[in-house]
């Protein structure tokens, strides 16, 4: 029993480490979609006028969703090669920490799983409005 006790006193500290860095990334994750959810709605719907002009002139649904899309992904586009940017900056910095864990800095299953999330928030912030 005195080797299961000793080993777990040594894995205290990265145990915390883990799950401090879990949950600020969980945070920060949740705040970027909040952000990009309420930037494009709010671009969205200062367009309804613009938007109801346009269907009473003739433009099909599809033309104005495109036209939404082009303008969310314009917004959000350049944000998230920014962020992957910095995000892959920011491992280089935390290397000792991260590989402590065994997860390589540059790990593909998170930057797609935070691409995936933020883009479906993304479209999600362009439909919803434009539906209404």
């Amino acid at each position: 029993m005195a080797i299961n006790e000793a080993l777990s006193f040594q894995t205290v500290q990265p145990r915390f480490t883990m799950v401090l860095f879990s949950l600020f990334a969980a945070l920060g994750l949740a705040l970027a979609a909040a952000g990009i959810y309420s930037v494009l709605s709010y671009a969205v719907t200062r367009r309804t006028h613009e938007i109801g002009v346009r269907m009473a002139l003739g433009a099909r649904r599809t033309d104005v969703l495109r036209l939404i899309f082009k303008t969310g992904a314009r917004l959000v586009g350049p944000g998230m090669v920014i962020g992957m940017l910095a995000s892959l900056g920011a491992a280089r910095i935390l290397r000792s920490q991260i590989e402590l864990f065994g997860v390589p800095t540059a790990d593909p299953l998170s930057f797609l799983g935070v691409v995936t999330v933020l883009g479906g928030v993304a479209t999600a912030a362009c439909v919803i409005p434009a539906q209404v």
